[in-house]
Formats: structure tokens, sequence, C-alpha cells
């Protein structure tokens, strides 16, 4: 053992010993400096959708607690909020629940009441000529809208249709906006 590494001691010079361990250094520095910019967009990228897919179940939340109003544009981009790529089915879909929505024309200060199995399809129906045809029609010429809504779970009604008839009378939306009936029987 001893004189083969003496023969390999004697063929090496310092030198080309101190060279090698320059290239084995400069390549530790090469994957150093790509490895970790690399773990640093990963794990930002990651706390990113963490923290996009914690604020979307916070508005969710607030929706169907009725402590938050929204505009037709946030609604959109909350609705079509997807993570893991295209094909995925959008992240908000998840919290769809029974409820009743208002839909608040601010621009001629109106109502719609509805209620549904699954609140979130139903208002974006209105908005994409699926349901009310004057909520549609004044939505696409332009008037500005806001949406609340109110989950049927903890809202200290029964079912759907009492929910939906006392939002209709407390909003007054048959006199006073785009809802023909004061609800289902």
């Amino acid at each position: 053992m001893g004189q083969w590494c003496g023969a390999l001691l004697e063929r090496w010079t310092f030198g080309m010993i101190y060279e090698r361990l320059n290239i084995v250094s400069s390549v530790i520095d090469l994957l150093i400096f790509i490895f970790v910019p690399l773990m640093a967009y990963a794990v930002g990228s990651y706390w990113t959708k963490v923290q996009e897919q914690k604020r979307i179940r916070e508005q969710m939340t607030n929706l169907a607690n009725n402590t938050l109003e929204m505009s037709t544009a946030d609604f959109f981009k909350m609705r079509r909020k997807s993570f893991g790529g295209r094909g995925n089915p959008q992240y908000a879909n998840q919290f769809n629940f029974s409820g009743v929505y208002i839909l608040h024309n601010k621009t001629k200060d109106l109502y719609y009441v509805g209620q549904a199995r699954q609140v979130l399809t139903r208002v974006n129906n209105h908005f994409t000529g699926k349901g009310n045809g004057d909520v549609y029609a004044d939505y696409k010429h332009g008037d500005e809208w806001t949406i609340r809504l109110i989950a049927l779970e903890n809202s200290g009604f029964k079912t759907l249709n009492e929910l939906e008839r006392h939002i209709i009378n407390t909003s007054d939306s048959v006199r006073n906006g785009y809802n023909k009936t004061r609800g289902n029987s």
C-alpha cells in the first residue's frame, strides 16, 4: 500500500493536486450557485401557492358568512384560480355550498336574490347569460355589481326557501329589484 501511494505521489505534483481541488471546488460552487436559487424559487412558489389558497378559503368563508361583498371582477378572478395547472379544477369549486346569493346592481341600486345548492355555480350562471336575463343584460351593459352570499348552514334557517324569502323581504327585491316573486314555496 505504501509503494502505491508513493508511486502516485511521485507522478502527481502539488500543483496538479491543487488544480484538481480547484476544479472540485468550482463544481461545488457552481452546484451551490444553481441549487440555492432553485430551492429558493421552489419554496417561494410553494409558499405563494399556500398563501393564495388560504386567501381564497378566507374569501369563501367570509362570503358564506355574509361578511364580504365582492365585485364581479373579483368573483371571476377567484373562480378561475386553479392550482396545479391547466385541466385541474378551480380551487374555489371545493367550497361550493348551499345558500342564498344577493346580487346588487350598484349602478341602479337594484337587488336580485336567489338560492342554490351550489351557490358559486349559480352566481356564475347569472353573469354568463344562463340565469336571470335582466341581470345579465344590465351586467353586459356595464352596470357595476357586487355579490354577497349566505350559507344555509349556521344561518338560523331550516330550508333554503325560508332563507331566500327572508332575504327577498329584507332587501325588498320584488318591488325594488329583479325578483318577480317573494321566493319559492
